[in-house]
């Protein structure tokens, strides 16, 4: 197993992403929401520097290994209705973990080692068309984070020859506006998220079924970006990494909820989907 060392400091799955990450979980913020991580950004950015031609994707996976053990904590995104680019690479949890570790890269690559480069590249990532006009401009259904970044160009999807579509309408939120503190606060959000859901779930999408993983593990790579499907009704995915191989065998480098830190799972991806009855395989991208 390939193992960077870490260069900074350092319940269930990421319980549901984005788009569930919202409702009241037991490991919330301690820190201020509005945190400024800019010493540990330039640190990382300095560091990733010197090992910047290598491929996006080792680069990424070595990125995220720089966080092992890194806490996890949800509910770091949420300021309210405005939105505020939080900054946090303290504290993760699934889907900020991949997206503080694509930004770094995304900056590294670019040649910059600074702070306002890296922020520019957080919200290019995290915001829908990377404009943060307030909440709804989030990506929070982690299908529509997948297709908003094959769109900019910085992402894109594996071949779908050996994948299956997706049949599935996508509802979670509106369907559950009191799980979410912005959306309880301001009903008038919820018919705009719901036509955020329809065009979700109007979209061609594909996944990999559990059953058929470890039969097309060999068309992963390392730092790969994945999505676990789930079985829930009105969501897409369930949790999130990224691919790590570890002795021949697909892993999941990822924020878990469960161990209340970054980690490698201790079993390949496949086995890791066929022990909760609720995944039902993974979406996956590539970073460019």
């Amino acid at each position: 197993m390939k193992i960077f060392p870490t260069v900074v400091l350092l319940l269930l799955v990421c319980q549901i992403t984005t788009a569930w990450a919202n409702s009241p979980v037991e490991h919330q913020s301690s820190q201020p929401l509005c945190s400024n991580d800019s010493v540990l950004v330039e640190t990382k950015l300095t560091e990733f520097a010197e090992v910047k031609n290598l491929p996006s994707g080792e680069l990424l996976e070595k990125i995220g290994q720089s966080f092992l053990g890194t806490p996890y904590v949800a509910q770091t995104l949420e300021t309210g209705k405005d939105e505020k680019l939080i900054v946090n690479l303290r504290e993760l949890d699934c889907t900020t973990f991949d997206e503080t570790c694509l930004a770094l890269m995304l900056t590294v690559k670019s040649g910059a080692t600074d702070f306002t480069a890296y922020k520019k590249q957080l919200e290019k990532v995290r915001y829908r068309n990377g404009v943060r006009e307030g909440y709804l401009s989030r990506l929070h259904y982690f299908s529509e984070w997948l297709y908003n970044n094959t769109e900019k160009g910085l992402v894109t999807p594996l071949d779908n020859s050996f994948q299956t579509k997706v049949e599935k309408p996508i509802n979670f939120m509106s369907s559950h506006p009191d799980s979410y503190p912005v959306l309880k606060e301001n009903p008038e959000l919820v018919p705009q998220i719901a036509q955020q859901e329809e065009l979700i779930s109007e979209r061609t999408r594909y996944f990999i079924p559990k059953e058929k993983l470890q039969a097309n593990e060999k068309h992963l790579k390392d730092g790969d970006i994945v999505g676990l499907t789930t079985s829930i009704a009105g969501l897409d995915i369930a949790h999130v990494g990224l691919v790590i191989w570890v002795d021949g065998r697909v892993h999941l480098l990822h924020a878990s909820s469960a161990l209340e830190k970054v980690v490698i799972s201790d079993v390949p991806l496949a086995d890791y989907l066929g022990a909760k009855k609720s995944f039902t395989g993974i979406m996956v991208v590539r970073p460019n």
